[in-house]
């Protein structure tokens, strides 16, 4: 019988306590602790295991855990006599920063101190002993008091002191974990505190895995590799592990086959193929198939297919770097979300402050965050390491259209209207609500450059449109920027029911030095759809010209004119 699956328990005790559905990873407990780094860093995307994990590595080592062998028999670590010989054997510290989501740097400051002081309070036992000199005492009194805020120096100095602590208690040193590190700067990113909390969180850092004398082992997991100039210039002793890494390539995630066996434990072998469409395409080091065990664990216990794993998230950070992107960075996901690929050199030491300047960070950012995957990557003529990625699956396919469209819910009646209008082909009815929308979402949207320049203006006004078209991919097979006769049209809705009209768009920029008005944009955008023949496409898949329909679409600045 299959065991009870339980969603969102990431207790590995209490897993394993109550019997519930567990893949094995008690291997990477092994892999970690005889590879003997001092401090090792993970990087894997959100709901992947990573805090499972380190709940997993807290139940094995800690003294808190001695004696608890139930939780081990039956898996693959408890088959070697020498691992079960240090089950329950070290003082673990044990913190996440996983809910470190505050909106400005006092209230995130102040929770990382009170997650602090809990781990101190969990260790009163040491105040009960004899242990703490006078001014220990002193010292731990003021960490866990709530009247008072810990001073910089106090902070960054606790986790140092309670390693000593205990050292000097059990005789032993100490293995801390740090789970979800780099929450608090993703959202110190979004709400404008960065530099705050850096300067905090890397001395912070530096006393708890650096100069710490009192430290055995260490790990950190997060989702990205935060630049080691931001936060990490003093640790000289982490190793990194990335999504690209080979080391613990299968500690996190689900494998293909550990999938479909648990597929067949459920009686439910014949939806294989759509499940690996869904929730398969991640891959760390060499390890292709790997599967968001988020949306797995959800699928097997409502047994129907949803985006569980882009719905756990506000994505917060990454709508605002594709919302504020430039125009090559709106272009390239609709590339992405038309099935392409994209080309780019990925930098995994991520530069937060570089995020609205690089483009190759956005897409190491969103590689790291499992958006992205890699199909392949080569060294360059210039001896650049270039990686073609593409969206990693379904499930993340979906979850961007439905971010775009959410980008338009605060004009959806302009934009239902502008939809409506152009499947009836109402020309009057189109330019009253795309000028609507104009009005209300172009400062939104735009990057800071001025739109009545250059082909960049036409790519942001190209992007912004396909952007309110995706609602018609349940009706039309839309394609951007395709050869069709004698050039590349802007956008084709070829129909899927071939009793409807296609459609192409042309852009036009108003150049006041080739055009005396926007009806002349229009003009030139329909004469080049004529010219360049680009019906050619639709003719060939037995599309009637009668059935073809042009419209030029011309933009100077916040204006619109359709025709």
């Amino acid at each position: 019988m299959s065991k009870k699956i339980a969603i969102g328990i990431q207790d590995f005790a209490k897993i394993r306590e109550m019997n519930y559905f567990y893949v094995d990873k008690t291997d990477f407990i092994s892999e970690w602790w005889s590879g003997g780094d001092d401090v090792t860093l993970i990087t894997r995307p959100r709901r992947f295991g990573k805090t499972l994990n380190m709940s997993m590595i807290e139940a094995f080592f800690s003294i808190d855990y001695a004696g608890r062998a139930d939780l081990f028999e039956g898996l693959s670590i408890w088959k070697d006599e020498k691992y079960r010989a240090l089950q329950g054997t070290y003082p673990v510290i044990f913190l996440s920063f996983a809910n470190v989501k505050e909106a400005d740097y006092l209230s995130a400051r102040e929770r990382i101190c009170r997650l602090i002081s809990e781990v101190y309070n969990k260790n009163w036992f040491l105040m009960e002993s004899s242990l703490l000199k006078e001014n220990e005492k002193a010292d731990f009194l003021n960490v866990t008091n709530k009247k008072t805020l810990m001073s910089d120096e106090e902070a960054g100095m606790a986790l140092y002191n309670l390693s000593g602590y205990l050292s000097r208690y059990y005789g032993k040193k100490v293995i801390i974990l740090l789970d979800e590190y780099d929450t608090p700067m993703q959202e110190a990113y979004v709400s404008g505190y960065w530099n705050q909390l850096v300067s905090f969180t890397r001395g912070l850092f530096n006393s708890t895995f650096k100069t710490n004398p009192y430290l055995e082992r260490g790990i950190m997991t997060g989702i990205t590799r935060v630049s080691k100039e931001s936060v990490f210039s003093d640790l000289n002793n982490l190793v990194v592990i990335t999504t690209t890494s080979e080391k613990y390539a299968d500690s996190f995630g689900f494998t293909e086959q550990e999938v479909f066996q648990a597929l067949e434990k459920r009686g439910l072998s014949d939806q294989k193929e759509n499940v690996k469409r869904w929730y398969d395409g991640f891959t760390f080091g060499n390890m292709t198939d790997i599967y968001n065990p988020w949306s797995i664990i959800n699928f097997l216990q409502n047994r129907k297919f949803d985006t569980y794993w882009a719905n756990t998230s506000s994505n917060s950070l990454v709508g605002k770097l594709i919302r504020e992107g430039n125009p090559d960075v709106k272009m390239t996901m609709e590339t992405l979300l038309t099935g392409g690929t994209l080309v780019t050199e990925i930098d995994e030491q991520i530069v937060f402050d570089q995020l609205q300047k690089s483009q190759n960070a956005i897409w190491s950012l969103l590689l790291a965050s499992g958006y992205l995957k890699v199909i392949s990557h080569h060294w360059d003529a210039n001896g650049l390491n270039e990686y073609t990625l593409s969206l990693t699956n379904f499930e993340v396919k979906l979850m961007f259209e439905s971010m775009i469209k959410e980008w338009f819910d605060h004009g959806e009646t302009s934009f239902n209207g502008f939809i409506k209008a152009l499947l009836a082909n109402d020309l009057e009815t189109m330019n009253a609500y795309m000028n609507e929308i104009a009005m209300e979402s172009f400062s939104f949207f735009d990057s800071g450059k001025n739109l009545s320049e250059s082909k960049v203006a036409e790519r942001f006004y190209h992007g912004f449109v396909l952007g309110l078209l995706v609602d018609l991919r349940k009706i039309y097979r839309i394609t951007s920027n395709r050869e069709s006769g004698f050039g590349r049209y802007d956008v084709m809705l070829e129909p899927l029911n071939k009793n409807d009209d296609a459609i192409i768009i042309e852009f036009k920029v108003f150049n006041p030095k080739k055009e005396k008005s926007l009806e002349d944009t229009i003009a030139s955008a329909l004469e080049q759809i004529a010219e360049k023949q680009y019906d050619t496409e639709l003719i060939a898949r037995g599309i009637s010209k009668e059935q073809i329909r042009h419209y030029g679409f011309a933009f100077e600045g916040k204006k619109v004119l359709i025709g």
